[in-house]
Parts: structure tokens; C-alpha cells; sequence
């Protein structure tokens, strides 16, 4: 199951956590609005050096396992289509059921999950051009 990883595009895969967080999260577009949803929970961050740490070592595992699931000599398209379905089935209706739990705003849920969506799908086209 794992030989057929290439872990130097799980590396690369895992910064589209950053390509996409940064802009998205950002004032211009979804910061604000997610920040007023979580009831501004957001607005003490903790130490960067562990909070880009944490958030890229996750990002590495959750990049490992979609690796994992993406066969040999997968295209662009199997790798876009196997992030937006794992990013959708699995991590967003998850944020789903936590957020519902939670009583948070359907703001936030659209907000997180949608980050969810384009970021797996980013990490299944990076894994699905790169060669095995």
C-alpha cells in the first residue's frame, strides 16, 4: 500500500495547506466572516512556529493517506477527482457533524468545509501529475 508513495510529493502536496489557507483565511477574503462565526476564538493565535509546525505535520498526514489511496499512473484528473471526493465525503460532512454538535453557524461550516474541499483537491492534482 505505501510503496508506490512518492513522499517528495507528499511534501509538495502538503503546502497547499498554506497556498490555500493563507489567501483564504485572509481578511480579503474568509477571515473575517470565520473569525465572527467562531465568535472571534481565532483571534489569539498561538506561537507560529508551532502553529505552522502542527498545521504542516497534519497536512503531511492527511497528503500520506491520500497518496496512499491514489493508484499508479494516476492522472490529473484521478488525483482531482479522488482530493474533491475525500475532501467533501470525509473531511468537510465530518466538520458537518462536530459543527451541527457544536451549535456553530452554518458560516463556519461552509467556510472550513469549502477550505477542506479546495485544499484536498489541490493535494490529489499535485499527486496525480507527479510521477511514481
Amino acid at each position: 500500500m505505501l510503496e508506490h508513495i512518492n513522499w517528495i510529493s507528499v511534501a509538495v502536496a502538503s503546502v497547499a495547506t498554506f497556498l490555500v489557507g493563507g489567501p483564504w483565511y485572509s481578511a480579503a477574503l474568509f477571515g473575517k466572516r470565520w473569525n465572527e462565526a467562531m465568535g472571534d476564538s481565532a483571534t489569539k493565535p498561538g506561537h507560529p512556529a508551532k502553529v505552522f509546525g502542527l498545521a504542516y505535520a497534519f497536512s503531511f498526514i492527511a497528503a500520506s493517506l491520500l497518496a496512499a489511496l491514489t493508484p499508479p499512473g494516476a492522472t490529473l484528473a484521478d488525483g482531482l477527482r479522488l482530493g474533491a471526493l475525500v475532501g467533501t465525503c470525509f473531511v468537510a460532512s465530518s466538520f458537518g457533524i462536530n459543527y451541527q454538535f457544536a451549535n456553530r453557524p452554518w458560516s463556519a461550516l461552509f467556510i472550513d468545509g469549502g477550505y477542506n474541499i479546495v485544499q484536498f483537491t489541490l493535494m490529489g492534482a499535485v499527486l496525480g501529475v507527479w510521477p511514481k
